[in-house]
């Protein structure tokens, strides 16, 4: 039930400055999500159901010609922004991302990574386009600009991958919640023992592994697509259970015991351990 993806297309071209020098290149998507889509239907005669515009006052349905755009500075009272208004304060349209800094690309806070592209060299003189992805490569550093997309200024972060420029939008600052304004426990009885963060490292050490991000899978999206053929075909689909919840964790010390025996006995391709935390863990989920 897949479809067969080629070369994405391009959806932007213009420029990557640095200094004065200028790699032509054009942008193209990163990623393919592979979301599994419904449409609305009317459950009565499997007939699609269309969602209509229609005005809170008078109960009219209304047209786009009719529509405008309206923000909210108290509830139930609109400001009205004309689309003459909005394009005098749209960034200028531009085809360069004028790199502004190089910052440590191991900087780069993953929370403020929005969107992912790729930059590929444009035109048949690659030669600087290369000078810059092995520059970056030697540096371990990522340039960081703004450009315009679709009328819209984004914050970008440029850095090279296998051999090719990966840009992500970032989130600016202010969009980003700040950690330090989260309410997290900070209690002194909260903090784990000694023993317990002993215990948690290791646990860690023995789930540790190379990052290959091709053994995971959405199980979830392939048990839909599984059930949407099955239907298709005609067949009939048996509801599985409801899994179980798993219990709340009484005693810390025992969850560690139990979750390292078992990590250390999956890694050396047996059993884990029964002695030891085995039956503390039973308490644990009792």
């Amino acid at each position: 039930m897949g479809r067969i993806v080629g070369m994405p297309r391009s959806i932007w071209s213009g420029s990557v400055s640095f200094g004065l020098v200028n790699v032509p290149v054009k942008l193209v998507t990163a990623t393919s999500p592979k979301d599994v889509r419904f449409h609305q239907l009317h459950a009565a005669d499997g007939g699609r159901v269309y969602q209509k515009r229609v005005c809170s006052v008078d109960g009219e349905e209304v047209g786009y010609a009719d529509m405008a755009k309206g923000y909210e500075v108290r509830r139930g009272e609109y400001v009205v922004v004309t689309p003459e208004e909005l394009e005098s304060l749209a960034p200028e349209a531009s085809r360069a991302i004028e790199i502004e800094e190089f910052v440590d690309l191991a900087a780069l806070d993953p929370l403020y990574f929005e969107h992912s592209y790729y930059l590929l060299p444009d035109g048949p003189a690659p030669r600087p386009y290369v000078l810059l992805v092995e520059a970056m490569e030697g540096t371990g550093k990522a340039g960081i600009g703004r450009f315009v997309l679709r009328t819209k200024q984004y914050l970008a972060a440029l850095w090279p991958r296998h051999g090719v420029l990966a840009l992500s939008t970032l989130l600016f600052a202010d969009e980003v919640v700040a950690a330090e304004s989260l309410e997290v426990p900070t209690a002194a009885d909260t903090r784990p023992t000694e023993r317990e963060l002993d215990m948690a490292r290791q646990l860690v050490g023995s789930l540790a592994s190379d990052w290959a991000p091709e053994k995971y899978r959405d199980d979830y999206r392939d048990k839909v697509l599984e059930l949407i053929e099955a239907k298709a075909e005609g067949n009939e689909v048996a509801l599985a259970p409801p899994a179980d919840r798993p219990a709340p964790v009484l005693d810390l010390m025992a969850a560690l015991e139990a979750s390292l025996a078992r990590a250390t006995g999956r890694a050396g391709g047996g059993e884990p351990d029964a002695e030891g935390g085995s039956e503390r863990a039973q308490q644990a989920s009792a």
